[in-house]
């Protein structure tokens, strides 16, 4: 056997390109013809000086009486034989039963001795999540919707390893690839070589994919409620983005914004996901990465047809006043976390209840004075300790910076500038993590020196220093309950510590 490499035109495109073709010569009719045994694809890797041996590895492994030595050959060479040689064996034409015996019509027992310390495991692969994969993708029918969107086959297969490859074993497009080619066994399932089509295929399966996104949400969606008998009662939406490494000046949904991984010096692209209840997909939808989350709303649920009294679950940073306006208009019910404002818990008023951690939690009812809305604090008596150790620990480095700042105003060669002060002041605030809110203080004006005389013809100099410092820092405990907890829930906030400082 050799290889034979071949220039192929694309009948659509007019693309030129080369096949490679595994080929046998064999004696017909007293001539010798070459015949194609098996084609390689355009993706053959293999350098063309490693043919020969390529070639030589397959002839061992289909005939290993017909070889004297051990033929030893490099790990890619090796596992493309391996690959090859399977698939000449898979195609390789069924052998007649044995002739059946006439007296009792049973075929003739045909016996072989085997050794089995001389058997070897090569090439082995998973099964198991790969069926179970194919099995729920086609009874949610998205191998026929991809079907009638006129995907190919070739890229009906990357997606069908995109999809079944996160199951298994999440990673990128290129760690997907990896795994089809060397450890799945989904390849055999589906009769596709992933080993002979590129990674890229995989990449632009996703391109694909975000093509059709509406068509294949709805279908998919619809599949699941008749599947489950899903009601559309409840409803989950939030946000998240991403962020890309270069300019990415192709993507006009691109921008620089806040990043939630803290890469505001990457541009961003913003995802919103809206769940079922249940936690199934209903519909995605991409963003521009400065997008603000409230204003995204509207638009994702009024494309849902959602009915009348659906429930509708988000967080803080969509819970804008106009959003909840615009729930209330169109009939929608809204479980939200609560934006700003002063949080209030009586304990008198409150009902205790266990966590699955046996942890006890404090809830308290209320009704607003229009009686439409309902409100629920809660109070977690080790969240308020673990709040409690935080504020103090942030007052602790902020008052020792203010601390350390007044102590300097005394010291020779030490910052004395009116707005170098105010600039180290204002950085000390930045890295308070919101303690420095609970503080307040004022710095007494310069109070310029007598002006000493020049030398040698020049003018006086005025000079302006920093009165000696008077007084200390002082924190005085009050009984603040409007500190906002780090979480943004709507629990009772820990006492905190009000304090006042002269310099």
């Amino acid at each position: 056997m050799f290889i034979r490499r071949t220039r192929t035109n694309n009948q659509a495109t007019g693309e030129g390109y080369f096949t490679y073709r595994l080929v046998r010569g064999e004696r017909v009719g007293g001539k010798v013809r070459q015949i194609t045994v098996l084609n390689l694809g355009r993706n053959f890797a293999i350098k063309q000086e490693d043919w020969p041996t390529l070639c030589s590895r397959i002839e061992h492994l289909l005939h290993p009486q017909q070889a004297l030595l051990p033929l030893q050959c490099a790990e890619p060479i090796e596992r493309a034989a391996q690959r090859y040689a399977g698939q000449l064996v898979a195609r390789a034409p069924a052998v007649e039963p044995a002739a059946a015996d006439a007296g009792n019509l049973r075929p003739l027992a045909d016996f072989q001795e085997v050794d089995v310390d001389s058997l070897q495991l090569t090439q082995p692969r998973s099964v198991g999540v790969e069926q179970v994969g194919l099995f729920a993708l086609t009874e949610l029918g998205l191998i026929d919707t991809l079907s009638a969107l006129g995907v190919s086959g070739v890229v009906r297969a990357a997606i069908i390893g995109n999809l079944i490859g996160r199951m298994g074993r999440p990673g990128s497009e290129l760690a997907t690839w990896n795994w089809l080619v060397r450890q799945s066994a989904l390849g055999e399932l589906i009769d596709v070589d992933f080993a002979t089509m590129s990674h890229m295929s995989l990449y632009r399966a996703s391109d694909v994919l975000m093509k059709h996104r509406e068509e294949i949400e709805t279908r998919l969606f619809s599949s699941v409620q008749t599947l489950f008998d899903l009601a559309e009662t409840v409803t989950l939406y939030d946000l998240t983005n991403t962020y890309f490494e270069g300019e990415v000046s192709g993507n006009r949904k691109a921008r620089r914004g806040r990043s939630k991984e803290k890469r505001s010096d990457c541009p961003l692209v913003t995802l919103g996901l809206v769940l079922d209840g249940s936690g199934f997909v209903r519909r995605s939808q991409t963003f521009a990465g400065n997008v603000s989350e409230g204003s995204t709303l509207t638009g994702m649920l009024a494309a849902l047809d959602a009915p009348a009294g659906a429930l509708v679950v988000m967080d803080a940073g969509i819970a804008t006043e106009a959003n909840i306006t615009w729930l209330g208009e169109h009939g929608y019910r809204y479980l939200v976390v609560r934006r700003g404002g002063t949080r209030q818990f009586d304990e008198t008023c409150s009902v205790t209840i266990e966590t699955a951690a046996e942890e006890p939690l404090h809830l308290q009812k209320e009704v607003s004075q229009d009686g439409k809305e309902r409100l629920l604090h809660c109070h977690s008596p080790s969240r308020q300790l673990k709040e409690e150790a935080m504020h103090a620990k942030a007052s602790q480095r902020f008052e020792a910076g203010l601390q350390q700042i007044s102590e300097g105003l005394n010291k020779p060669r030490c910052e004395k500038r009116h707005d170098k002060l105010l600039e180290r002041v204002g950085r000390l605030k930045q890295k308070s993590g919101g303690a420095s809110q609970h503080f307040t203080g004022t710095l007494p004006p310069m109070t310029p020196e007598k002006s000493s005389p020049g030398s040698l013809g020049r003018k006086p100099r005025s000079t302006a220093r920093w009165p000696p410092i008077r007084g200390s820092i002082a924190c005085a405990p009050t009984n603040s309950r409007g500190m906002k907890s780090g979480s943004g829930a709507p629990i009772r906030c820990s006492p905190t510590s009000r304090a006042s400082f002269v310099v």
